[in-house]
């Protein structure tokens, strides 16, 4: 039996890519594998599709792009001298692979293939890519790596467990592996009982940032062969985390395990092993690394918020955000992510009173506006409205008001917030909440006009407790209590009410969560006590809204079944519940 092998330092680089940028994503690379060869790193390891950012989509449909990337990669090995780089990419090969590099000596000395291609909520890899052959090796002097992509780890058993098998003491797993809340606390758990599983220390690398809907959360993970955290990088915030593991010590617990070796014995697989490399010189140091402490559930979504904003104007090149700043708890809490994710100089909150605008929630959208230090423009809109009435006099002759009025009152601040979109080049923020889009309780071309929904997957109960977790944050509350404590209403006409049109939101978003979020039937949701006329309404509205929620901007995915990239029905539709 060999050695004991010795300790490796290794860099995980949770890096903010861009899809389509090679250029900047390659140079980005270079320099994190200098950084990691400075920090006596003798492997580094990025996240998955790293030369192209994650997901490339129909690009992966582009020979041109394929090859374009290829050769990407060969200039990223070029930068491996010293050091060991373990790089995602797209192989064209007879097929197209979601493949790791591994890169040594200034070349690419191997290659792995993902196994498992997701093919569900988010993910449509088997679109685009072909399934690897199983499990497979390097070693990096004395210590055998197990290679693996994302959901090759989330299947319990092979790759993985095939490679540790084979004597795999360490399994790499680069991932692009998007936020959900409460995702990255789970995603810990599974990995730390793989690596209890394998005996085998595990190194999870994510990547970090806002990719149109997408926000990935970094948290990348190092975990020794007992299941132990021993290095973790910070949520949200690019990182390379640097820590040192020992693989003699996952050594030491097989041999002094030996339940295991009949199965072993008996199923040994057939990995083979794709290159053998010298071990580079690296930095010693105690085992372990920087640990981040991990944010509470609605700190998270908060920074998820920020990050997946932040990233969609800079990507995007946009300079300069605008949105209707109302009075309301929802376009606060836009208006609150806009200033932390840009800075006060980039928004621009515009207020637009209606004669049916109540006075004092116009000086709290005044006040918050002046609060946060963000540039204000008042537009009123009643002029406006008068000129809609006299264009409309004829055709609408012998009707009475009704909500085709209120939605010209939303659609006239939709159209005017394009213009300065249009004058100015700022991107238009919408402000509506996934409880409205589920239910249709939104206008289309008015308060649905805009480039980004920022919200569009936050319920409102969640816009309440986001608000007040930013209120409590250092500098003191920066939302007045007035706005938290006022009933909702969309202010289109006298005296009204969101709860005149919908159930309240508690209730309301007790449906939506068993409707939307888990498939519940009508008759599940009466047996937990949801009241029946209200499953009703609620339905009835959600699968009548699908056409608008097509047309609406992207936005933030922040659940488990966001509109759009999660949960896609037909618009024509005649299943009821």
């Amino acid at each position: 039996m060999s050695p004991a092998p010795d300790t490796l330092r290794v860099a995980l680089a949770q890096l903010d890519l861009t899809v389509g940028d090679l250029d900047a994503n390659a140079a980005k690379i270079v320099a994190t594998i200098g950084e990691a060869r400075a920090a006596g790193a003798q492997l580094a390891l990025f996240g998955e599709l790293a030369v192209t950012g994650y997901p490339p989509e129909d690009l992966l449909l582009k020979e041109h792009f394929l090859r374009d990337a290829r050769a990407t990669l060969d200039e990223i090995a070029a930068a491996t001298r010293g050091i060991v780089a373990m790089v995602g990419f797209p192989e064209r090969a007879e097929d197209v692979y979601n493949a790791l590099a591994v890169l040594a000596d200034g070349e690419v000395r191997a290659i792995y293939r993902k196994t498992y291609l997701p093919n569900y909520g988010v993910f449509d890899e088997h679109r685009y890519f072909q399934t690897g052959e199983g499990g497979a090796l390097v070693t990096l002097g004395e210590v055998p790596v197990g290679l693996t992509i994302c959901e090759d780890m989330w299947e319990p058993g092979p790759p993985a467990a095939d490679e540790a098998a084979a004597g795999a003491l360490v399994i790499v797993n680069p991932s692009a592996s998007p936020y959900h809340a409460t995702k990255g606390a789970a995603r810990e758990r599974m990995f730390a009982q793989r690596a209890r599983d394998y005996v085998a220390v595990v190194l999870f690398c994510n990547h970090v940032g806002g990719q149109d809907e997408l926000v990935f959360d970094g948290h990348s993970l190092v975990i020794d062969h007992e299941g132990a955290v021993i290095a973790r990088a910070a949520q949200f915030e690019e990182e390379l985390l640097v820590a040192t593991i020992d693989p003699g010590a996952a050594a030491a617990a097989r041999l002094h395990d030996a339940g295991h070796r009949p199965g072993v014995r008996r199923t040994r697989p057939d990995v083979p092993t794709l290159a053998r490399l010298a071990a580079p010189p690296g930095a010693a140091g105690p085992v372990g690394g920087p640990v981040a402490e991990l944010l509470d559930p609605v700190a998270e979504v908060y920074a998820a918020l920020v990050c997946g904003l932040r990233d969609y104007v800079a990507k995007n090149g946009f300079g300069h955000v605008v949105l209707g700043l109302s009075g309301g708890i929802d376009s606060a809490l836009v208006a609150l992510i806009a200033l932390d994710a840009l800075g006060a100089e980039r928004v621009t909150a515009v207020v637009m009173p209606s004669p049916y605008s109540a006075g004092e929630t116009q000086a709290d959208a005044r006040a918050l506006a002046q609060g946060l230090g963000i540039a204000a423009l008042e537009l009123g809109i009643e002029p406006a409205m008068r000129a809609y009435d006299e264009v409309l006099a004829a055709p609408f002759a012998d009707t009475q008001p009704d909500i085709t009025e209120e939605n010209i009152q939303a659609r006239i601040r939709g159209n005017l917030l394009m213009a300065l979109s249009n004058k100015f080049g700022w991107l238009v923020l919408t402000t509506g909440n996934k409880s409205e889009m589920s239910v249709g309780y939104s206008t289309l071309y008015g308060d649905l006009a805009g480039g980004f929904a920022v919200i569009k997957d936050v319920p409102k109960m969640l816009v309440y407790a986001l608000v007040r977790h930013r209120n409590a944050a250092p500098g003191g509350p920066l939302v007045p209590a007035s706005i938290l404590e006022r009933a909702p209403s969309a202010e289109l006409r006298p005296d009204q009410r969101d709860e005149d049109s919908l159930p309240p939101y508690p209730v309301l978003d007790e449906i939506l969560e068993a409707y939307v979020e888990r498939d519940q039937d009508r008759d599940q949701m009466v047996r937990a006590g949801l009241p029946a006329d209200a499953v009703d309404r609620v339905i009835g509205l959600v699968d009548r809204a699908e056409y608008k929620r097509r047309q609406a901007p992207p936005g933030i995915k922040i659940s488990t079944r966001a509109f759009g990239r999660d949960r896609r029905m037909p618009i024509t539709n005649g299943y009821g519940a």
